[in-house]
């Protein structure tokens, strides 16, 4: 990293070791008192890592609370990819939500769904795949390596029976930009209450309603703020389609979230059969479409 412009104003470097993705993190203070995220990747990644970078210009334009792009560019005699966004100071809200009061969970899942809106206001190009065939055959996928993955939950033949019951339901749907990992993992609380979304390393485009599939690790820890992030998204109660496509999403996740976790070993194995069987509760074994953690708004 010595290479990358202002280097030499550099005075505190600190590694950051939490997150899934393969970058290297690092904390950098500056000597005129800026805190700001320095992201590695391989220089293999760099027409990945530039375009991520241009998108998240144009999501910051729109007042996204986000880190906000600074820097981007070629490091380390060119073997690495570097991007240099701001720090955001405060807490974990996946930490921090429970010791919240209900109202206060809800006035931020409100926020949350308030961003998002303005993320998926940003649209997919025009030569993106048809929805329907793309999510299908990842669909298809899904279950096939779940089958071989020597790994059962109970209820996955219910779950596999909805998708297949209900993929009709891919037919038509418009696609937009997708944060790709939305939930309370990636979001922050600073000191004035307010959130902010990190980890936009996971980007892509979509159907909209897919992007609610995370909402499984929110309503897990506060039904009030998955519900409020639905209120403001949708300006009120979600209409009943979103509800069936929702569980439809969150049925191929469950089933990929099984196989996903084997190399991380026992303990993320049990995090994910844990995970599947509080979704077949929601639903109901799958007999239900509307997920029992769902509070309806009279507004």
């Amino acid at each position: 990293m010595f290479d990358i412009p202002g280097y030499s104003t550099f005075r505190k470097i600190e590694a950051v070791n939490k997150g899934w993705s393969d970058d290297k993190k690092f904390y950098i203070e500056t000597e005129d008192g800026r805190k700001l995220l320095l992201r590695l990747s391989d220089i293999s990644q760099y027409e990945r890592k530039k375009s991520d970078f241009e998108i998240m210009k144009k999501t910051a334009s729109l007042n996204v609370p986000m880190s906000l792009p600074v820097d981007f560019g070629v490091c380390d005699n060119n073997t690495s990819v570097y991007q240099l966004l701001t720090w955001i100071d405060g807490e974990d809200l996946e930490i921090i939500l429970p010791n919240l009061t209900d109202m206060e969970q809800y006035r931020l899942g409100l926020k949350s769904g308030e961003a998002l809106r303005l993320i998926h206001s940003i649209p997919a190009p025009s030569q993106q795949e048809d929805w329907e065939t793309r999510f299908t055959r990842k669909m298809n996928y899904k279950i096939k390596k779940y089958k071989e993955c020597g790994i059962r939950f109970k209820g996955d033949e219910q779950v596999i029976e909805y998708i297949e019951r209900n993929k009709y339901l891919l037919n038509n749907r418009p696609q937009c930009l997708q944060h790709g990992d939305y939930h309370i993992g990636n979001m922050i609380i600073s000191k004035d209450q307010k959130i902010h979304i990190i980890d936009w390393n996971r980007m892509d485009y979509g159907d909209p309603w897919e992007e609610f599939n995370r909402i499984v690790w929110s309503a897990t820890v506060s039904p009030h703020f998955a519900s409020g992030q639905l209120h403001a998204y949708f300006n009120g109660n979600p209409p009943d389609e979103f509800f069936r496509l929702l569980a439809l999403y969150i049925s191929s996740n469950t089933l990929s979230s099984i196989y996903w976790a084997i190399p991380f070993g026992q303990s993320e194995i049990d995090t994910m059969m844990k995970q599947s069987q509080d979704i077949m509760y929601w639903y109901d074994q799958m007999s239900s479409y509307m997920p029992s953690w769902y509070i309806q708004t009279s507004n």
